[in-house]
């Protein structure tokens, strides 16, 4: 199997000898054509593999200087600057949505340890009495340990979704793209205010990230 670079100068392939054949009959490539076996490092010119001697031999005097390559043999689809814009709203959305999440979870464990009376304020403030008895409960039996754990899992999750975000914006690391668009869409994993702005930017950023035009483009 070959790669080989085409007329926009983008790498194609693997394809068989046999389609660098046709290809070379049809006079859309030539000696002078970069190609290189898959799984090799260093480029060479077409005429270079002797496999190829023949079908250069039996080509038309005076093929195109450049590669032209036909659709069916491309596995990049559109232009990565059109991949670029269509990501760029989805991945700011999910970035700024674990930056709020992040900023929230650090205030309210400042809120929590620093300040109970503040707390306590708040829930006395509610009218329904039986809602102001569960959250008393609630502050004062959950362990210390276990609520730090909590900030710290929301926290990282956020990180994690910030950084799949800023991956996103430059075209890389796919895996990372889709996992921080699906984690922003679980309540569970994130802090409310990721949640709440998480679930419709994380299906817009998945419904991008499906397209083909901008899956290919990914590196």
């Amino acid at each position: 199997m070959y790669k080989i670079i085409g007329a926009d100068q983008k790498e194609y392939g693997p394809v068989n000898a046999d389609q660098i054949r046709y290809w070379i009959g049809e006079g859309r490539l030539n000696a002078q054509s970069r190609i290189r076996s898959e799984g090799e490092l260093d480029w060479k010119t077409l005429g270079e593999f002797p496999e190829f001697t023949e079908a250069l031999g039996a080509a038309p005097d005076a093929p195109p200087p450049l590669v032209q390559i036909a659709p069916a043999a491309a596995t990049v689809v559109g232009n990565r600057e059109a991949a670029l814009r269509a990501v760029k709203g989805p991945a700011i959305a999910l970035a700024v949505t674990a930056v709020l999440g992040v900023a929230a979870e650090i205030a309210f464990m400042i809120l929590m340890y620093v300040n109970h009376d503040f707390i306590f304020r708040i829930i006395e403030q509610n009218p329904d009495p039986h809602v102001r008895q569960l959250l008393r409960n609630a502050w004062t039996t959950s362990p210390g340990p276990i609520r730090f754990f909590e900030f710290a899992w929301h926290i990282a999750v956020e990180v994690g979704i910030l950084l799949g975000a800023i991956r996103m914006l430059s075209l890389r690391s796919y895996q990372l793209a889709f996992a921080a668009s699906v984690l922003a869409m679980l309540p569970c994993v994130t802090s409310s205010c990721c949640c709440v702005l998480g679930l419709p930017f994380g299906i817009w950023a998945l419904v991008v990230l499906n397209r083909p035009e901008v899956k290919s483009h990914f590196t």
